[in-house]
């Protein structure tokens, strides 16, 4: 794959297009079930970035400077995103569910300088903030940057209106000169220490995302991509923005209630060609829903990832829609890089193959490749564009899983003998639920923390057909009634949401190894 020495992501996706015929095409929709519909045509959006941009500059923030973003999915996500990084700046998506202790923690982490986010999230939490290190700048989507709190003001911060920020810009500096190795974005995902890990992306990785954008996608011209998730998720982030936007198509998100029956209407209103979402959604979409093929007539494509695609729903959205759903896998590391694709036959239970013009391997022990039917570990080549620079401050986390020309997953596989690869799940106890990545680690040291808990483990448990909940064995500390509501509500009030554990069980002891060591397989 031929790679520029010069790239940057947010010129690719907006200024590329001016002098071509998708220049007034709408390039972003999002839907808001309170706010109502808002788009941005290609030209419209190339304005935007480049003012954001330009404000960076007129505030100080220098090329390289982190700028966390903590928004619902709104028409401003690609023009703060795109924007910081035509700037030279790294954005930092998070998630809105996350609570003011955990984005506390990633503003430390990533050293962020700005944080954009929207006035209910800054009214809800902006005061535990103001004191992060390093954070200079707060910019409000919405709300009026004069309401800054006491605690704002004495800690120095500045608080800004995005729009009032946009409209006093008067001329825009060219984008930053970046090279396809710099640093792009910043996105963190589950670790095993407890606490998240921050994987940076080089501008080079919406490249390395060509061989998805050919075969896992099927863009036919004039796309709509609807996707069904949130921004900033790296899955999403990918496919509902970077990819569909470099390529000059029309991508749309919503905002609002997740609503099953809503899916089909909203495909159809949106004219939408290409869907995407979790298998969870899918599968809702069959069980609550009468709808079938005539009521979605612009739908030619679907695509899932996050989870396991069940028989059940391939074969149900089949006799239903009469199209396949095309599956794959990816993590943070190297967005999504094993995948089902056009002119190759869908097979149940697996997800699919390489993408071609990928170096994918299975390894086994001295990283030797294993054979065929054989168990072996997921390996990506180090020459992979779309694979990341390094882990954010964790360079021997780095080091570890680099080895040999190799990046290695922690996800391991068996290949058939057609080259089909079927999924066999991560070594490291990552919990995946209804699309998420959950760290029982991460879990695990909040419920630590209350004082009727003196020992905890926490594990993915199967509630029904792929469906698996984030579940916490708790030892009572001596003396101490344990009430399991009350640990869930506790939880609630230090994690986001989807790491929350949704059944808590009690028990006298653990089962451990023979080093001490919590036996997680033990509890499944």
């Amino acid at each position: 794959m031929t790679i520029p020495p010069c790239f940057n992501i947010g010129v690719a996706c907006t200024d590329a297009h001016l002098d071509t015929p998708a220049a007034e095409r709408v390039a972003m929709v999002v839907e808001d079930e309170t706010l109502g519909v808002a788009q941005l045509t290609y030209r419209e959006l190339a304005d935007l970035t480049s003012r954001f941009a330009q404000a960076l500059r007129a505030l100080g923030v220098d090329a390289g400077e982190r700028v966390l973003i903590r928004l619902p999915n709104h028409i401003a996500y690609p023009v703060v995103f795109l924007g910081a990084i035509k700037r030279g700046a790294i954005p930092v998506p998070t998630s809105i569910l996350l609570t003011a202790e955990e984005v506390g923690w990633l503003l430390d982490d990533a050293g962020a300088a700005v944080l954009v986010t929207d006035e209910a999230s800054w009214a809800d939490m902006g005061d535990p903030l103001c004191h992060a290190c390093g954070l200079r700048h707060v910019v409000l989507v919405s709300g009026d940057a004069g309401t800054a709190t006491e605690a704002a003001h004495t800690s120095g911060l500045h608080i800004h209106n995005l729009t009032a920020l946009l409209a006093a810009i008067d001329h825009c500096d060219p984008p930053h000169p970046t090279r396809a190795d710099d640093p792009a974005y910043l996105v963190y995902t589950s670790g095993t220490s407890g606490y998240p890990k921050g994987v940076l992306h080089a501008q080079r990785a919406l490249l390395g995302r060509r061989p998805a954008m050919q075969h896992w996608f099927d863009f036919h011209g004039d796309d709509r991509v609807l996707h069904a998730g949130k921004l900033n998720w790296t899955y999403v982030l990918g496919t509902a923005m970077m990819d569909p936007l470099y390529l000059g198509q029309t991508a749309i998100v919503t905002e609002g209630p997740a609503d099953a029956t809503q899916w089909i209407p909203r495909i159809a209103r949106q004219r939408a060609t290409i869907f995407i979402g979790v298998p969870t959604i899918y599968r809702q979409i069959l069980q609550k829903t009468n709808y079938t093929a005539a009521d979605a007539p612009t739908l030619r494509h679907c695509m899932c990832a996050g989870e396991h695609l069940s028989d059940e729903v391939l074969h149900g959205w089949r006799a239903r829609f009469g199209q396949e759903i095309y599956e794959a896998i990816g993590m943070s590391e190297c967005s999504y890089y094993i995948s089902q694709r056009q002119g190759l036959p869908v097979r149940p239970g697996s997800v699919g193959m390489p993408q071609p013009g990928r170096s994918v391997k299975l390894l086994g022990d001295e990283l030797r490749e294993v054979g065929v039917e054989e168990e072996g570990q997921i390996a990506i080549g180090e020459d992979d564009p779309g694979l990341f620079l390094r882990y954010w401050n964790q360079p021997e986390e780095t080091a570890t899983l680099r080895r040999g020309g190799w990046f290695l997953t922690g996800d391991y596989a068996r290949r058939d003998a057609d080259g089909y690869f079927w999924f066999m799940g991560r070594k490291d106890d990552i919990i995946k639920s209804f699309g998420y990545r959950v760290s029982p680690f991460e879990v695990e040291r909040v419920l630590k923390d209350h004082p009727a808990v003196a020992d905890c483990a926490v594990v993915g448990e199967a509630v029904g057909p792929d469906k698996t909940i984030v579940a916490a064995y708790v030892l009572p500390a001596p003396g101490q009634p344990i009430d399991a509501a009350a640990i869930m509500a506790y939880a609630a009030r230090h994690l986001a949401s989807y790491k929350c554990p949704r059944a808590v069980h009690v028990v006298a002891d653990l089962p451990r190894t023979a080093n001490g060591k919590v036996l997680r397989r033990a509890l499944r």
